[in-house]
């Protein structure tokens, strides 16, 4: 009863999600009581706040933390909550286009945060707006919009402290036809003494690799102290310089992707670490012994021996390596995807017990999301998904995945679009785009769903 609506709204839409790309709205932390995650983050919040009171709903800025969308009448407050900030792109000459200005071609609308999450936050907005212009409903439904979610979560956090909290609602931020699971996320942080016999480390470096991103590039630099180099050569993935004061630079090449699905990309430094240990004598080194041990496996490794369920097999991202030259000190930082029914703090105690392998091996928690868990059967997830198969003609199953989103913030949330089953998954990636046909089916699906839970 809606798609009539979202049509004629499709080329609003699109210049409203066009408008929001954009911002570069890589969120930065900091001290500012004015931008605590960056201007761009607020610019960007605030864009999209007065557009909404101008289609005539009711918005918050909280704090330059979070923003709110809001109309309808009621007790009960039905949540959709999103997010604007995106993932940096770090290496803009792999895009066919800049990150920031959007481009049309082939039906797909490209750019940074296009389907991760600014699309899907301009379909809810539109979809509110199809239900708030032409129906009466009898709960209020309010779009909370977050601004630290690549990162931290501070803003949702926050929201948390400072706001009501929805009673039902979903995260327009991962797959059809529903997430009922998503695994745990735990990131840690490995120190360790570390030399090259032989080597003087001068640097090692990911170029500030995100956590959550499966590192496309590594690099080390290092100064001989007698061993000749001339063995070296280049090969696939690796590249060879020679630069001055006789330092060598070895640098890896790999192809990004979510941390969530480190099987779709290739790890540079896994790449690195394996050159490195093939051509350099480094019998019982730290390194070589983490290779023995599986470490570098990017599905279940086997030290960990974890136990496979329903929402999968454990994933492990080796995200970042940094050398720290005052103090020998090699700092390996790992995101992992834990199977719900796994304790993170098993996986956390695995690693420490590493430390009878090495001495003095320091095992630091530096971030964890517990797992969300719904029952496949509950009235939300049986609601969403057959929405879902209806507005597409399919017969699709609830699923679980390994990201993470905001429906584990809030209690009765589930994840719910607007990646299709069998589609590509396009977040964090080089020409991040959105199909233009699908961006708007899919603001016809939350109507519906939107409808559907605020009766």
């Amino acid at each position: 009863m809606f798609d009539k609506i979202i049509d004629n709204n499709k080329d609003e839409m699109l210049k409203t999600l066009s408008d929001l790309i954009k911002f570069p709205s890589i969120s930065i932390e900091n001290s500012s009581s004015e931008y605590p995650f960056g201007k761009a983050c607020s610019d960007a919040l605030n864009y999209t706040l007065n557009l909404a009171q101008h289609m005539g709903f009711k918005t918050k800025n909280i704090d330059d933390y979070c923003g709110y969308i809001e109309f309808g009448e009621g007790n009960d407050l039905v949540g959709i909550v999103g997010h604007l900030d995106v993932v940096p792109a770090l290496n803009e000459d792999g895009w066919t286009t800049p990150p920031f200005e959007p481009s049309i071609r082939d039906g797909k609308l490209y750019g940074r945060g296009s389907i991760d999450d600014k699309g899907p936050v301009v379909a809810s907005l539109y979809a509110m707006k199809a239900i708030m212009d032409n129906f009466k409903i009898n709960k209020r439904v309010r779009l909370i919009l977050g601004l630290n979610e690549e990162k931290n979560w501070k803003c949702i956090n926050y929201y948390k402290k400072h706001e009501e909290l929805p009673s039902i609602g979903f995260s327009p931020d991962a797959n059809f036809p529903a997430i009922y699971a998503e695994k745990g996320i735990l990131s840690i942080e490995l120190k360790k003494y570390f030399l090259i016999e032989n080597y003087d480390i001068v640097e090692i470096s990911c170029n500030n690799n995100a956590i959550n991103v499966v590192p496309k590039y590594c690099s080390i630099i290092l100064k001989p102290n007698s061993n000749t180099v001339s063995y070296l050569k280049n090969s696939e993935n690796i590249n060879i310089s020679i630069l001055e004061n006789n330092l060598i630079k070895i640098e890896a090449f790999g192809i990004a992707s979510h941390a969530a699905h480190p099987e779709e990309g290739k790890n540079a430094i896994a790449i690195l670490i394996k050159y490195i240990i093939d051509n350099f004598e480094m019998k019982n080194n730290f390194l070589n012994r983490l290779y023995e041990l599986d470490f570098f496996n990017i599905i279940s490794p086997t030290f960990l021996n974890c136990i496979d369920d329903e929402s999968g097999k454990l994933t492990s991202n080796v995200a970042s390596i940094d050398y720290n030259r005052d103090s020998n000190n090699l700092i390996l930082k790992i995101n992992l995807r834990v199977p719900v029914k796994t304790s993170l703090d098993s996986i956390i105690q695995k690693y420490k017990n590493l430390d009878s392998e090495f001495d003095s091996l320091e095992v630091n928690e530096i971030g964890r999301q517990e797992p969300l868990f719904v029952d496949k059967n509950s009235y939300l997830v049986k609601t969403l998904v057959n929405i879902f198969n209806k507005k597409t003609n399919m017969n699709e199953s609830p699923i679980a995945i390994g990201g993470g989103t905001y429906a584990r913030a809030f209690n009765n949330f589930v994840s719910y679009g607007m990646t299709m089953p069998g589609d590509k998954d396009m977040c964090h990636q080089v020409d991040e785009f959105i199909d233009i046909d699908k961006f708007i089916l899919t603001a016809k699906i939350y109507a519906e769903a939107i409808y559907e839970l605020s009766k």
